[in-house]
């Protein structure tokens, strides 16, 4: 299930300080703090993850990897190695720890990778266009798996004795010193530790074989993974470093994850529109007036104990949507998912609000994604545009943990944008590339052995 392999990382005294070239995930960065991280440093990875939007903007992004390498700015590690990776935030006392190293892909079933999102194809290509210039995994997708069950007893090391990943990455953490440690704007402090020890890799992928992963964060990477691989085979290329993906694997029953809620901003539609049409199939209630978001999120929070419930803003103020209509949606849903997805709060605003009430079909131009509640409403409450309204934004309850791992289960995937698991890996650690002189993965143990 994991591999170890040749990390690129940071030349210290190439750069203006760690902290300055890493950045958060690609898909969680907005305009202003994009400006931000490539002000930071010439050298920040923004530059590739986010190289722009014109057509060349990938192979510009492929140029200024080769010469960061080149010039010795990006520095490649002498041998494989997996990466102990930990977030650590002394004001709230959380910590997760991880191990970023190479996955095999495959299917599910082959491989134990879980997706439980689904994609858009605009987005897999972005993802997968950029790999396929730079041959570079630049971020690794984020894995969770639990290690408190027992593994798969097809592993060939399932009754052997030993000791565990976790218990593995936590005496490196207690016993040496980090190769990088950073704080970051948010407080949290971040610290990478190369394990290029053989003893203690076999005893991490032996711990490994045999388990699933969830995907909690990457599922428009791991679809551009398969993409890519899947291209490779098609050209008869055969086994290769396509085989393999960048990933951060957390043990949930030892560093349990959070779960956040994402958001929507529907550009155009009048937030006294949407609440007046989503009556046909919602109770819906006018908060009082002066309501700050904090105070609405309550309300929210506190409907959505009762069942399916949503925040509309815009405007100077807030309504919430309760109750829907259980024949209106069970009409709306598609034939043939179970129960549990259609009980999805984001399953019933996929398919109700959005498609049946407010006739608006999900897609990147028409319905915009947000991680922070704050960022969605304060989108919609700028003053106008040439007279164009800026939007409703719609704010949601978190989805469940039980709930995404009964679904993944099931082999079904929920509404795209439905999870925001954290904390996400920095991105600029520990970086990979693939291109066709590499060499490839060292010991990968599969899912099965």
């Amino acid at each position: 299930m994991l591999a170890p392999f040749r990390g690129i990382r940071y030349a210290r005294d190439r750069v203006s300080g760690i902290a300055n070239v890493t950045s958060p995930p690609y898909d969680v960065i907005s305009g202003g703090v994009l400006e931000h991280l490539r002000a930071a440093d010439p050298h920040n990875v923004v530059r590739l993850i986010l190289p722009g939007e014109d057509a060349n903007a990938s192979q510009a992004a492929a140029s200024l990897l080769r010469e960061w390498l080149s010039t010795g700015v990006l520095i490649r590690d002498r041998m494989p190695a997996l990466y102990l990776y930990e977030q650590h935030d002394e004001s709230s006392s959380w910590r997760q720890r991880g191990i970023i190293g190479l996955v095999g892909l495959g299917s599910p079933r082959a491989a134990g990778i879980l997706p439980h999102e689904g994609v858009l194809p605009g987005l897999v290509a972005d993802r997968r266009e950029l790999m396929a210039a730079t041959q570079a995994n630049l971020e690794p997708i984020f894995l969770i798996y639990d290690g408190a069950q027992p593994r798969d007893p097809g592993c060939p090391s399932a009754d052997v004795p030993g000791r565990t990943a976790t218990e593995v990455i936590d005496a490196v953490a207690a016993e040496r010193a980090p190769l990088v440690t950073i704080d970051t704007d948010d407080g949290v402090t971040h610290r990478l530790w190369r394990i290029g020890d053989p003893a203690e890799q076999a005893a991490i992928t032996s711990d490994l074989c045999g388990r699933r992963a969830l995907i909690a964060d990457g599922h428009h990477r791991y679809a551009a993974y398969m993409d890519l691989q899947s291209q490779a085979r098609a050209s008869g290329r055969g086994a290769g470093p396509w085989d393999f993906g960048l990933a951060f694997l957390v043990d949930s029953s030892a560093y349990p994850p959070r779960l956040g809620a994402i958001h929507r901003v529907l550009p155009g539609l009048a937030p006294d529109r949407a609440a007046e049409l989503a009556k046909g199939a919602f109770t819906v209630h006018d908060l009082p007036a002066g309501l700050d978001l904090p105070g609405a999120q309550q309300r929210l929070a506190e409907a959505g104990r009762e069942g399916t419930a949503f925040l509309l803003a815009g405007g100077p103020g807030f309504w919430l949507l309760s109750h829907p209509d259980p024949v209106a949606a069970a009409d709306s849903m598609p034939a043939g998912l179970s129960a549990p997805w259609r009980s999805l709060d984001a399953a019933v605003l996929q398919q109700l609000l959005l498609g049946r009430l407010w006739g608006i079909a999900d897609s990147e131009r028409d319905v915009l994604i947000y991680h922070d509640a704050g960022d969605a409403v304060r989108a919609v409450t700028s003053p106008p545009v040439n007279g164009t309204c800026p939007g409703t934004a719609v704010i949601s309850n978190p989805v469940t943990f039980e709930a995404v791992i009964e679904i993944a289960a099931l082999g079904e995937r929920v509404p795209r944008k439905s999870t925001s698991f954290g904390p996400k890996p920095r991105t600029g650690l520990v970086l990979r590339t693939f291109g066709p002189n590499e060499e490839g993965p060292a010991g990968l143990i599969s899912a099965h052995g």
